[in-house]
């Protein structure tokens, strides 16, 4: 039942007659990647300088500067119904000092429930037409990174992005899209970080098939294929700011604030018809270099208390650790829904391999 309910949800989407401009299109890509970004809320804009940068501000590749870098994830969500996975690989282009990334996602419930045929077309419940089907969603960033005229002040990064959505038999869409990030490093230590996904807006192509989708029982269609086969999502501008302070000769803090602009009228603590805005906030402290300790809040909305139906702030905190060994990054992350001081928690785990510190 649970996998039924958490399916419907992901695939409203897809088999609804709403507007094609949603607010909530390709949100797997907004998840994020990587232990450390999870574990601190988000709040990586302006920091994040390794190989999952294309997940946050593909500006911050500029950071992988010899050999290569690999990285992994996986991660489980609502009592591993859902599954994330994430695995990307980054590595400097000698010719001009610029970085290449291919990162691969995919997040996907399997056994769901498939009662489209539950009803024969005469009104009789026939239990062996029970089948199971799997929904998944799948993208591919091309990423690339560079010091815009050699100014080492200064990090660009794009992401060109290939969507493939899958919702068993029944639909199939295919997108495109393109995000730009920028990181200045000022004189003073700040770090200024800004991204803009899906600026040209990402476009999601849909083929529905009927013959799948509906049923016919006494006469009536029900699950009819929706009008409209194209999905647009719609630019988020995430901005960030932070500092490295030197507390002494083995501990270091990495804080960061900033916020998230969604050019869509959402729960957001602040929104209006034009955008919505979230706060977030986050910190990392690092212990030479090795150990790391990473707290975030992030996702500030308003939601309503179902037992006194009264309006109220909800956020989503986070936490995790991380372990460094020469080239080899192992990183932790939990993180709660958010959504009215729930239970939801889920865990996530991460590892990177630097061959530019692992060969030293």
């Amino acid at each position: 039942m649970r996998k039924l309910f958490f399916a419907a949800l992901v695939t409203s989407g897809v088999f609804s007659e709403a507007q094609i401009v949603r607010k909530y299109s390709n949100e797997f890509l907004n998840i994020g990647a990587g232990a450390r970004g999870l574990a601190m809320g988000g709040a990586v804009i302006s920091n994040q300088n390794d190989v999952y940068s294309p997940m946050w501000n593909p500006a911050g590749l500029t950071g992988v500067d010899r050999d290569w870098q690999g990285a992994a994830m996986h991660a489980e969500y609502f009592e591993s119904i859902a599954k994330y996975d994430y695995i990307a690989y980054a590595k400097p282009l000698d010719n001009n000092g610029g970085v290449f990334a291919i990162s691969i996602v995919r997040l996907g419930v399997d056994n769901i429930l498939n009662t489209t045929q539950l009803i024969d077309p005469e009104g009789n419940i026939d239990y062996d037409k029970i089948t199971s089907f799997s929904q998944s969603d799948y993208a591919a960033l091309l990423s690339y990174a560079f010091h815009p005229g050699g100014n080492q002040k200064i990090d660009v990064g794009v992401n060109a992005k290939l969507v493939y959505r899958n919702v068993g038999k029944f639909a199939s869409g295919y997108g495109f899209g393109f995000d730009l990030g920028a990181v200045y490093h000022s004189d003073i230590g700040w770090n200024y970080g800004a991204v803009m996904k899906d600026i040209t807006t990402t476009v999601n192509f849909w083929t529905i098939n009927q013959k799948e989708l509906s049923a016919v029982v006494n006469g009536e269609e029900f699950n009819p294929a929706p009008k409209d086969k194209m999905e647009l999502t719609m630019p988020k501008l995430n901005l960030g700011m932070s500092r490295n302070f030197e507390i002494n000769r083995d501990l270091e803090l990495m804080p960061e604030v900033g916020i998230n602009v969604d050019f869509a009228k959402t729960a957001a603590v602040i929104s209006t018809d034009f955008a919505s805005i979230t706060p977030y906030a986050g910190a990392e402290l690092k212990f030479q270099d090795m150990i790391f300790v990473r707290v975030g809040l992030n996702r500030f909305q308003t939601v309503t208390d179902i037992e006194n139906l009264k309006r109220k702030v909800s956020f989503q905190p986070s936490a995790g650790i991380g372990i460094k060994y020469h080239g080899l990054t192992l990183d932790y992350a939990i993180t709660n829904s958010g959504i009215g001081g729930s239970n939801f928690y889920s865990n996530f785990f991460s590892l990177k391999l630097d061959m530019g510190d692992f060969r030293n």
